[in-house]
């Protein structure tokens, strides 16, 4: 693709998903199918409104059916499906209208609370529908035709995706609602999170552990003793994980993070990204103050270049209080966040692992997690 995108004054090339190598594949299997010879290129349309021109390769023809793949290419963004292949092998059937098949490489959904029911191939709504809109395009036959999809190497590279703990089990998924892969896009991000928080809904988790990133998850599985399937790391989208929570009428959020988010989210903060917003230091000088710090020591709080520094003074200075006030407030902030509709406790620990607060509620929803009655 010649389209880019620009991020921190940086120039990123887009790229497209594997819904749109799907499409373009069956399209063109199709199309030789019908018409007898070989295609090169073929254009699809995405749901972006961006129109794709696409090279066609690995192109083989067999008696009553043709086979042929696209290359994945995710453009500047970090994708590790960039470089796999999608085949499509089109074929006459029997049958009236378009039907399309998962093989090698592609994953079968296991578990409920995604957009594909469990026991389908992992292939998404929109590609699916890209797919049969394309095909549709190029064939109007009274006879149907199948399409068998296939991604060599697809059972690898998910294992270092999301789909193991989606319950997505054999492969990857073919994915993306708009076509166009985006680089270093928190759309997609935030996507891939909640489709987490749907499979814990429908696992029947009622209580459920947020944390930032990979120390709160460990802090929460080696400290807490929760069960790694109840937690989800929500990054920075505290705000958009909540609403989330909300709609999927989760009743308890344990938020177990570290000083310099959790900080955040006491000031009233629901995307904790520093470029978004930062309060830190302001925020624990004011309640350093508050459990009656010296102005000499607010000073010096306030002057921290980084929390760990800041909870050093504040410990050096026997005032566990201010920990306390950030634990509750955060707990009260995203309860307020939901209107109420959740029950929510903080756990606030340090750099070296060890607690440093935890609010009322906590104890209560972090005793239900546990609870084997749960689900």
């Amino acid at each position: 693709m010649d389209e880019y995108v620009v991020i921190n004054g940086k120039k990123y090339r887009k790229g497209y998903t594997t819904g749109s190598c799907a499409a373009a594949a069956s399209k063109a299997a199709v199309m030789m199918l019908v018409l007898g010879k070989q295609v090169d290129r073929v254009s699809i349309d995405t749901p972006a409104g961006v129109r794709l021109t696409l090279d066609v390769t690995d192109v083989a023809f067999s008696p009553g059916s043709v086979k042929c793949s696209v290359l994945k290419d995710g453009g500047d963004d970090p994708d590790m499906t960039s470089g796999l292949k999608v085949f499509a092998e089109a074929y006459f059937s029997g049958q009236k209208g378009v039907r399309v098949l998962a093989g090698e490489g592609i994953g079968t959904v296991t578990l409920p609370g995604l957009k594909v029911e469990a026991g389908k191939p992992a292939i998404n709504p929109v590609p699916m529908k890209m797919i049969l809109k394309e095909v549709q395009e190029v064939f109007a036959g009274d006879n149907g035709v199948e399409i068998l999809l296939s991604v060599p190497g697809g059972r690898k590279i998910s294992e270092n995706t999301y789909n193991p703990k989606l319950g997505i089990v054999g492969g990857i998924s073919i994915l993306g609602t708009t076509g166009i892969v985006t680089p270093m896009s928190e759309e997609a991000w935030k996507e891939s999170i909640a489709m987490e928080l749907d499979i814990a809904a429908a696992r029947g988790y009622r209580n459920i552990v947020f944390t930032f990133g990979n120390y709160g998850e460990n802090f929460a599985v080696k400290q807490l003793g929760v069960h790694k399937e109840k937690v989800i790391k929500i990054s920075n989208f505290v705000g958009y994980m909540l609403d989330k929570a909300v709609h999927c009428q989760i009743e308890g959020i344990l938020l177990v993070g570290h000083l310099g988010k959790l900080i955040k989210v006491a000031s009233g903060i629901f995307h904790t990204h520093s470029r978004v917003a930062d309060a830190r230091m302001e925020t624990l000088s004011a309640y350093a103050a508050l459990e009656g710090a010296d102005i000499e020591l607010v000073r010096r709080v306030y002057a921290c270049k980084t929390t760990d520094a800041a909870a050093a003074l504040i410990q050096e200075a026997g005032i566990p209080g201010v920990f306390d006030r950030v634990a509750e407030s955060a707990a009260r902030k995203c309860r307020e966040y939901t209107f109420n509709k959740i029950r929510c406790g903080t756990v606030l620990f340090n750099k070296d692992d060890s607690l440093l607060s935890t609010d009322t509620n906590a104890k209560e929803i972090l005793k239900e997690i546990r609870s084997c009655n749960q689900v």
